[in-house]
């Protein structure tokens, strides 16, 4: 079987499409539990705003946090990113399969986003905003803002869908088939 070819693609309802649904969501539940663990470690040996570089001039590790979005977005507005947030997995659970379109790794992709989701949204939760701690910069001078485990798990997995949506894209004959299937339910 060719990684590309269409025989990867998992039948609906397949014993195949369970065990890879499965298999991603047991991946992503590692992720939420390895990004809680690092967190509690950042809040039990880190103090806030503290840094201990790791690589002097590359990448410390910190405790700030963060009541908005990425790159502090609706700081002010607390709620919005987290309505967003919980909105978002709950569709990502819902339409799955959909999304995932049959592509395994696109269902590995979808549940490492809800399982940023769920890290992120748990640090609301319980502390009122979210723990970030990883932080690389050049010398200070050039900064990314810092970042956790759930982060990381988000941005890996819309890299990962991204990528399959070009090694993957949706044939003509695809996509006239599922207009004509709507348009069937519609009538």
């Amino acid at each position: 079987m060719k990684l590309f070819s269409s025989e990867a693609r998992m039948t609906p309802g397949s014993p195949r499409e369970r065990h890879v649904i499965l298999a991603a969501a047991l991946f992503a539940l590692v992720l939420a539990v390895l990004d809680q663990a690092t967190k509690i470690l950042v809040l039990r040996n880190i103090g806030l705003h503290e840094r201990i570089a790791v690589i002097p001039g590359f990448f410390d590790l910190t405790h700030v946090t963060n009541k908005g979005a990425a790159w502090g977005m609706f700081h002010d507005l607390p709620w919005i990113p987290a309505g967003i947030s919980v909105l978002a997995f709950i569709l990502l659970i819902v339409f799955l399969r959909k999304l995932s379109a049959g592509w395994p790794e696109r269902c590995f992709a979808l549940l490492m986003v809800a399982s940023g989701i769920v890290g992120n949204c748990t640090d609301r939760l319980w502390h009122g905003a979210v723990i970030d701690f990883l932080r690389f910069h050049w010398r200070n001078v050039v900064e990314w803002p810092s970042f956790n485990v759930a982060d990381s798990a988000i941005c890996c997995g819309v890299t990962l869908f991204v990528i399959s949506s070009f090694f993957r894209p949706e044939t003509k004959s695809e996509a006239k088939k599922d207009d004509a299937g709507d348009a069937a339910k519609s009538a």
